[in-house]
């Protein structure tokens, strides 16, 4: 997370939603200029994945794993600043389902839906 520079801005009251920002270098781009959606990828599963972190059972001592994750790239971009909200589907004891949207300050990115597994370490 610290490579692609993520920085986490929002965490809602209920701890049901998580908003982090990426800004966009030439680290993360692909050959033709625009933002390579791997890193679209890496950043809704760091964001979604810290959002069923916060969201395990602390007392028995959970770990989260991310177990399929889906992306749909809907629009392309060259620079700027990425925005990812990550919100709980649903949290059972041991599935979470987190849905990310990957947009900027103009439009929507990316779309993506991740699956995480909650194991007791």
């Amino acid at each position: 997370m610290n490579i692609l520079c993520i920085q986490f801005i929002y965490i809602s009251t209920k701890l049901d939603s998580l908003i982090a920002k990426m800004p966009i270098n030439n680290k993360i781009l692909q050959p033709f200029g625009y933002l390579h959606g791997g890193a679209t990828m890496v950043f809704a599963e760091s964001v979604g994945s810290c959002l069923s972190f916060i969201n395990r059972n602390k007392k028995k001592n959970e770990l989260v794993f991310n177990i399929e994750i889906s992306v749909n790239h809907i629009q392309s971009i060259k620079k700027g600043i990425l925005f990812a909200k990550a919100k709980i589907i649903h949290k059972g004891k041991s599935l979470h389902l987190i849905k990310i949207d990957i947009y900027n300050e103009k439009k929507n990115i990316s779309f993506c839906k991740m699956t995480n597994i909650v194991i007791c370490k």
